[in-house]
C-alpha cells in the first residue's frame, strides 16, 4: 500500500501549480511585447516587430511558466 500512495502524491505533485506575482508580471510582459510586436508588423517595421515577437514568446512565456 505504501507503493500506491508514493504514486499518488508524485502525480498530484505534478499537477499541482502555483504562480505568484512574478509568474503574472512575466506572462503580462510577454503578452504586451506580443501586442507591441504585432502591431509594428503591421505598420511595417521589419527590425523590431520580429524581436519583440521572439521575446514574447521564446523569454517571457517560457519564464513566467519556469519560475517559481
Amino acid at each position: 500500500m505504501a507503493k500506491k500512495e508514493k504514486k499518488e502524491k508524485k502525480s498530484e505533485a505534478l499537477i499541482e501549480v502555483k504562480f505568484t506575482k512574478k509568474n503574472y508580471l512575466l506572462f503580462g510582459a510577454g503578452l504586451i511585447s506580443l501586442i507591441i510586436g504585432f502591431i509594428l508588423l503591421r505598420t511595417g517595421d521589419i527590425v523590431l516587430a520580429p524581436i519583440l515577437l521572439v521575446l514574447g514568446y521564446l523569454v517571457f512565456f517560457p519564464l513566467g511558466i519556469l519560475l517559481k
